[in-house]
């Protein structure tokens, strides 16, 4: 495993995040046509851990709360909670003043959170989504008292439009608040929109950057007409990719041509890209421990500038996904 500062946060993580939308309760939640129960999920986690990842990304809403409980067991009997960073999104909830970014919402998520995962604090808190009922100083304001009490120790955001990441941080700065420190944005070979003001802002203030949805849900290392449980059930990934399906197949032949070339699989090709990208940890969703194996293979691997031409020449521009 390889690791790196997290941004300009104090944080050494690992250069893959396990993220942990795939674990959870199959009666609980939008997912659950895929999920994997608990038994599964902590075979995963315990894989993560033995192979050096120090970084795991769950939210509230995944598996409505089960994803959170099942983490935080397995945290608690695989690894010191000191050297793992958890990280939890809000914004989606059940209950009028239970949901999006108010100060009521944030406070009763995140305890709600920390019960789940059965810790006293979370390394990094994001924001799942950009609340426009709220004032953004109202929920700058009650996510800076959390890290003030500790129970909260950094901060991200994830889907958002570059301006209102930009307007968060100004607010944040003027105020004396605590800033964003990290972007959980949507970015992969299929997807780079972000290219265009989010990521170049992020490098320019030092924000990490830990983009989910790194492998385009599996559709970059697999052929496009293959079939998993996933690709048959999960609506979410559909609303991103297939609207793009011609422009996308060309690129993921070329991931396939160059994991020929280079006799490497195509998901080692995708996370060596985006490393040299300037990505600090992609967050990787499992749901078999030979993705882990598959994934080690992409350390101490670099493309070459005219791989990376290769396969950036293709892409045209897409519809926004992720910020709305």
């Amino acid at each position: 495993m390889e690791y790196t500062k997290l941004g300009q946060t104090g944080l050494e993580v690992s250069k893959l995040c396990l993220g942990c939308m795939s674990f959870g309760d199959p009666d609980r939640g939008f997912h659950s046509g895929w999920v994997l129960k608990e038994e599964d999920s902590r075979k995963i986690i315990k894989k993560a851990l033995d192979q050096g990842i120090n970084f795991f990304d769950t939210a509230n809403i995944y598996g409505l709360g089960s994803s959170e409980e099942i983490l935080g067991r397995a945290i608690r009997d695989f690894a010191k909670r000191e050297d793992v960073v958890i990280a939890t999104k809000l914004f989606f909830g059940d209950g009028r003043n239970a949901t999006k970014l108010s100060r009521k919402a944030i406070f009763h998520q995140v305890e709600e959170s920390l019960k789940r995962l059965g810790t006293d604090y979370i390394d990094i808190l994001y924001i799942h989504r950009w609340d426009y009922d709220t004032p953004i100083e109202e929920t700058i304001a009650a996510l800076n008292d959390l890290v003030r009490s500790g129970k909260v120790l950094y901060l991200g955001a994830s889907a958002t439009y570059a301006w209102q990441f930009q307007k968060a941080q100004y607010i944040a700065e003027k105020n004396g608040w605590t800033k964003f420190s990290v972007m959980q944005n949507h970015y992969n070979l299929l997807y780079r929109e972000d290219e265009r003001e989010m990521i170049p802002f992020c490098k320019d203030s030092g924000v990490g950057l830990a983009p989910y949805s790194p492998l385009a849900a599996g559709r970059i290392v697999r052929d496009w007409s293959a079939d998993t449980a996933r690709s048959k059930t999960d609506e979410v990934s559909k609303s991103k990719y297939d609207s793009t399906e011609l422009e996308d197949r060309k690129i993921v032949n070329r991931v396939a041509d160059l994991a020929e070339k280079y006799q490497k699989s195509r998901s080692q090709i995708a996370l060596a890209w985006l490393w040299q990208k300037g990505i600090h940890s992609p967050i990787v969703g499992v749901t078999k421990e030979k993705y882990l194996d598959d994934f080690m293979g992409a350390f101490g691997f670099e493309l070459t500038a005219e791989d990376i031409d290769y396969l950036d020449e293709l892409y045209l521009p897409h519809k926004i996904v992720g910020a709305l």
